[in-house]
């Protein structure tokens, strides 16, 4: 590789490590839980300490680091875990950190500094951070990932921005493909208004049978599990024995744990639905009510931008304006979606702006053939 080559990557990943450094430091002074405040800590100090490898790198080839600051992804992370809490923002970390916990794989002056393993090791912490949020982690749990991190080494994001995105892209092509048939403005504004409606209440309503048939599976299973227990407890306790011994336990610790557990049968149910369902008896899901209303709002929150220059606006005006507005939008979500895939942000936002407009394009042509139709 050429030195220009190197500069490029060290560059790239000098970036990559200043960001991770501010997002975990960020998240170090506003967790309110001490031992997991420490624990982003420690990563925001491993971080540094790689980002000091990279600036050293490129002293090696003669070049100055540059003066890097924090990307609009990691900014975007910080503001939202400041006034939503951490635990809003960990599934997306996790999910940039299993994509880049292999970036340095393949980099010999990484490998010789044992970068990779590092990275590794990131993931997985952040990675049992997100299947604890948001009730947060026990003391064994932080006592296992500080020890890790020592000898190195659902999303409710995701939901809102691709909730928003359902209503913005179903109610953009409902609103082309009525213009497409050359309506009138009322017409129009009364129909977008309709799918408004009607769409946000379709997937609240989609969302409330979804949880709760959810939470019904998990109460049938629990149910289950607890006449298993009382019909059968030494089978109970053997599957008990297995679930510790996989967990790496000796067969012997792993008896008498199980044996000790079984003998309060209810800590041993709530430890069999934890353990063997995978089923947290105290979420079951979560409430079906709070995600229907959650639904009903992201969708209503992306259906209304098309919508709304009707209310101001008639006829081609309306149309171009909800046509800038929307695609702006589009965008926006676009760029809102490299929160938790990785990606450039202009490229993303693109992206999503040309699909959205496939889609209105497609039924603005449909709606213009049908209402030729009708209309002779």
């Amino acid at each position: 590789m050429t030195v220009s080559g190197s500069r490029e990557r060290y560059c790239a990943n000098l970036q990559g490590e200043i960001d991770s450094a501010a997002l975990y430091r960020t998240l170090s002074t506003i967790e309110k839980n001490p031992p997991l405040a420490q624990v982003f800590g420690r990563l925001a100090d491993v971080e540094d300490k790689h980002a000091a490898f990279w600036k050293a790198r490129l002293a090696a080839t003669g070049h100055n680091a540059p003066d890097l600051r924090p990307g609009f992804r990691t900014r975007a992370l910080e503001w939202l875990a400041r006034r939503f809490g951490p635990a809003v923002v960990i599934p997306a970390i996790n999910t940039l950190e299993q994509i880049d916990s292999s970036q340095y794989d393949r980099q010999p002056e990484a490998i010789a500094a044992g970068l990779p393993a590092a990275e590794r090791s990131h993931a997985r912490i952040i990675e049992t951070l997100a299947a604890s949020a948001p009730q947060g982690l026990s003391g064994g749990v932080i006592a296992r990932l500080e020890g890790r991190h020592r000898t190195v080494g659902g999303n409710a994001l995701r939901a809102a921005v691709l909730g928003a995105n359902d209503g913005l892209v179903s109610n953009l092509s409902l609103v082309m493909g009525v213009a497409g048939a050359a309506l009138n403005s009322h017409a129009i504004l009364i129909t977008g208004v309709a799918g408004l409606l009607a769409g946000a209440c379709s997937m609240a309503m989609g969302e409330w049978l979804s949880v709760n048939s959810a939470r019904e599976s998990y109460q049938s299973q629990i149910a289950t599990e607890a006449t298993e227990l009382e019909q059968v407890p030494d089978e109970e306790e053997e599957e008990l024995v297995l679930i510790y011994q996989a967990k790496g336990i000796p067969e012997d610790q792993a008896k008498a744990l199980a044996k000790r557990l079984i003998a309060d049968r209810a800590m041993a149910l709530d430890t069999l639905v934890r353990e063997e369902l995978g089923i947290d008896p105290g979420e079951l899901g979560g409430s079906a009510w709070a995600a229907a209303a959650a639904s009903f709002i992201l969708f209503a929150l992306g259906a209304v931008f098309p919508v709304a220059p009707f209310f101001l606006l008639a006829n081609t005006a309306a149309v171009l304006a909800s046509i800038v507005l929307s695609g702006a939008t589009l965008f926006l979500i676009g760029v809102g979606t490299t929160l938790f895939t990785g990606r450039g942000a202009m490229s993303s936002g693109i992206r999503q702006l040309l699909v959205g407009f496939a889609a209105a394009g497609i039924t603005f042509v449909i709606g213009h053939l049908i209402g030729a139709v009708i209309t002779g």
